[in-house]
């Protein structure tokens, strides 16, 4: 318990508008406590409201302009002066008077005249209760932002983690880290849109959105198990390149799914992460890989993944292909409706077409990015020869 009410003489306020009455609980208190005075209730709102506040206040009920029972009202609304305890000492002594006293948040209703030794008593057991009460405050206080302090380190090693493993399957594809950075914002856009429709509004909470903003960039972690000359070519795949290259689903999944088994307990955002990493090339109609699934067999979170992770593929120039108008690519999106894509997706992705260009604009790919990609590319294809 903090004990500086003990070592250090604790402030009482006494409020009353007699002055005799003043310098009675004064020479009454002065021995055990540093004591203020105020004869009105404006004066005894200001000094709860100073730089130094009292530990305690005795109030009279019965003052001019502002009574006591308003004065406690006050002090109760206030959060810099509600935890001030305040008794009421007042001659006020019908039953309805303490009980509105007790109700508007006094620890204590004591009725002239007093008897010195009860009321030293109540002052020190209020006191004593307050200290404890500030003692547990302050190590609430201090607990609470320790565990923010290191909720918000575990969240930033997360991301860090994520975007490590991300990046690492971006270096050795012919994609760059922008498209990282552009597909978490056009998911969580989406994600934002479709949060209050009847469809999504289960699943996408607040939590979740910020699960699938932090998994995004794990859809395509699975590449780092295709082998070079099938994930850099730069033409088009053999049916038997293809099928290999559509393992990466799998293996994306697979290694998050082992990452999570060395955790040895389930972690929601991988979670998602592996239902992004296995199912974002699924396709509405059930055309897609790798399970072929269908409608709202597919996760939602990959339903989303899909239009982001297409329109950025549109619009990114490659070392194979030239990139495409904001317009171009979505209208191949809005073609994709029914078939390729979620519907619904597609009408919220419409929506805010401009947010996504707006994102694409805001994080694009710079000549550099594009020029590391063809050397990387060239030094793979060297080694292969």
């Amino acid at each position: 318990m903090d004990t500086h009410y003990f070592n250090d003489k604790a402030t009482v306020l006494v409020v009353d508008d007699t002055p005799d009455n003043l310098s009675l609980m004064s020479a009454l208190l002065k021995n055990s406590y540093k004591v203020k005075v105020a004869n009105h209730g404006d004066k005894a709102l200001r000094i709860a409201t100073s730089a130094t506040p009292p530990e305690l206040i005795l109030l009279d009920v019965m003052m001019p302009d502002i009574d006591g029972y308003e004065v406690c009202r006050r002090l109760k609304a206030n959060p810099r002066t509600r935890d001030i305890p305040v008794i009421f000492l007042t001659a006020r002594s019908e039953v309805e008077d303490e009980q509105k006293g007790l109700a508007l948040g006094a620890v204590d209703y004591i009725t002239k005249p007093i008897s010195p030794p009860i009321l030293m008593a109540r002052v020190a057991t209020q006191l004593s209760l307050k200290a404890s009460a500030d003692f547990l405050r302050s190590q609430n206080d201090f607990l609470e932002t320790e565990v923010a302090r290191r909720t918000s380190e575990l969240e930033a090693i997360q991301d860090v983690t994520i975007l490590a493993m991300a990046s690492l399957a971006e270096t050795r594809d012919s994609e760059t880290g922008k498209h990282l950075l552009r597909t978490q914002r056009y998911v969580k856009a989406l994600a934002e849109k479709l949060r209050l429709h009847p469809r999504f509004s289960n699943f996408l909470t607040d939590l979740n959105i910020k699960v699938l903003f932090k998994s995004a960039p794990l859809h395509d972690i699975g590449k780092v198990g295709i082998p070079d000359r099938i994930l850099l070519k730069p033409g088009r795949f053999e049916p038997q390149e293809l099928e290999i290259m559509k393992n990466h689903t799998l293996l994306g999944r697979d290694a998050i799914q082992l990452a999570e088994d060395w955790l040895g307990k389930p972690v929601e955002f991988l979670t998602i992460a592996k239902e992004i990493a296995l199912c974002h090339q699924e396709r509405w109609d059930g055309s897609g890989y790798p399970g072929a699934l269908a409608g709202d067999t597919i996760p939602a979170s990959a339903r989303l993944m899909a239009v982001a992770d297409v329109y950025d593929a549109l619009i990114s120039r490659r070392v194979y292909k030239d990139r495409m108008t904001h317009e171009q690519a979505t209208q191949i999106i809005v073609d994709g409706r029914g078939s390729h894509f979620d519907p619904d997706v597609v009408d919220a992705f419409v929506e805010i077409a401009d947010e996504f260009q707006s994102i694409a604009q805001r994080y694009p790919d710079s000549d550099d990015d594009l020029q590391r990609k063809i050397d990387f590319l060239a030094q793979a294809v060297a080694v292969d020869a």
